[in-house]
């Protein structure tokens, strides 16, 4: 295959296309499906990046005189694409992560046939019938941040906290409305619960604007353009559920989409107060002068003594090299030695290719699903985001998600044999004398049905 130049190390770069077969897969797993859910095992589903990654393909949309017909978009790879999407670490440690890549519509599932694509850097859509473009992961408190222009005719929405097949935006979701100023709930109110005041009464279809939710407990907040516009605060508002992009009349596009979790507490003291050690191990776990968590050495285990279910965690970490390796379990069981979930924190791949991790990749769920990317490097700080929420993990690392796995094995107590969705400890690793890390932040959010 052939190789090109760049500012980091050569690498190697993938332009297989995904085919009608294996397009099926990936629409089952990540982003175009009634059922979010896929079928079977994943412990036998390897999800292959070059199926997932890149550029859209060349192929055009239809004339507007004929009739649309549902396709799923294909893509090409390009690693170092995907890389370009990562975060600053300034805004990757505040929680921060993207749930656009600018380049596929991984960890996204479409509901109803519109013609959603990416094309340059944007989502797009602007014919089919009503339908819904899902994040996978669900999401709980949250500031959520984008970008989107529209035609003046245009009617869309911004859904949160939303069910995959809303019926009632008084009950399922909360819309935020994409809307001309004629309509009843013109752009930034929430539809049948707040009308938007402040706005322009025009905006200029060729610019973009920026929309910003946050959206805590009871209360929702919406921004355009940096202007509070609508804000609400009612009971009757679901508590957890997906962020959607609609489509339904006239050409919309979404951009530079991303999301923080509120809530987060830290995990970390300097007594270590919220954790249990375990001294008879052989590595060695401290705080050490600067107040970052230090795993060196053999095979050691820090286990939390709260136990959580579903769940936020971002943790931010450093290794000197690349054959250092640490991990985060989650769902662990109490007491035993690493009987749980793990999240892969290593940053070492093959073949000068970060499409192939080595073991798994920094954010992989260890047998269950690697790394898409290996989206991490040795010698600075990088951050993990986690989400577990019931049988579906999703992780990014400094902001590009790089999981999006079901696990349906039958339901087991201890997770390396099979589903665990009952609370369980957090545990940080030490995996052997090569071990050497560092993480100046662990902070978990529960995720509240």
């Amino acid at each position: 295959m052939p190789s090109f130049n760049c500012s980091r190390p050569t690498r190697q770069r993938s332009t297989t296309i995904v085919g009608m077969g294996a397009m099926l897969t990936t629409m089952m797993l990540f982003m175009g499906c009634r059922n979010a859910e896929p079928s079977g095992d994943v412990s036998d589903v390897r999800v292959d990046s070059e199926e997932l990654s890149a550029k859209e393909s060349t192929k055009s949309v239809a004339s507007q005189t004929e009739p649309f017909i549902f396709e799923a978009p294909t893509y090409e790879t390009d690693p170092d694409a995907l890389l370009d999407a990562r975060l600053p670490i300034e805004v990757a440690r505040e929680g921060w992560v993207r749930l656009f890549d600018q380049h596929t519509l991984y960890g996204w599932t479409i509901e109803g046939e519109a013609n959603w694509r990416v094309e340059d850097k944007t989502i797009t859509a602007d014919r089919g019938d009503v339908s819904f473009l899902h994040t996978s992961t669900r999401w709980s408190d949250f500031v959520l941040s984008l970008e989107f222009q529209s035609e003046r005719d245009t009617n869309s929405g911004v859904f949160i906290r939303c069910l995959l097949q809303p019926e009632d935006v008084t009950t399922d979701c909360i819309e935020v409305n994409i809307a001309p100023p004629s309509d009843p709930f013109p752009t930034g109110s929430m539809v049948k619960r707040s009308q938007a005041k402040g706005l322009a009464t025009d905006f200029d279809p060729t610019l973009w604007h920026r929309m910003t939710v946050r959206c805590q407990n009871n209360q929702t907040t919406v921004a355009i353009d940096g202007v509070t516009v609508c804000e609400l605060e009612a009971d009757a508002v679901p508590r957890i559920g997906r962020v959607a992009l609609q489509h339904r009349q006239g050409r919309v596009a979404f951009r530079d989409i991303r999301i923080r979790p509120l809530g987060l507490k830290s995990l970390l003291d300097q007594s270590l107060s919220q954790w249990k050690r375990y001294p008879e191990m052989s590595g060695d776990i401290q705080v050490n002068a600067d107040g970052d968590l230090q795993v060196e050495g053999g095979k050691q285990q820090l286990e939390s003594k709260a136990l959580f279910g579903n769940f936020i965690l971002l943790a931010e970490y450093q290794m000197p090299n690349v054959k250092s390796n640490s991990g985060i379990f989650f769902r662990a069981i109490p007491g035993d030695v690493m009987m749980g979930y793990e999240c892969q924190v290593n940053d070492e791949f093959l073949d000068q290719n970060p499409l192939k991790p080595a073991d798994a990749g920094a954010g992989g769920i260890f047998r269950r699903q690697d790394a898409r990317i290996v989206a991490s490097e040795p010698q600075r700080w990088n951050t993990i985001a986690l989400v577990a929420d019931g049988n579906h993990f999703s992780t990014w690392v400094n902001g590009l998600q790089v999981t999006d796995v079901f696990d349906t094995r039958p339901a087991d107590v201890n997770p390396r044999r099979g589903q665990r969705i009952e609370p369980g400890a957090i545990m940080i690793q030490g995996h052997d004398p090569t071990t050497s890390v560092r993480y100046r932040q662990i902070a978990v959010g529960s995720l509240e049905d």
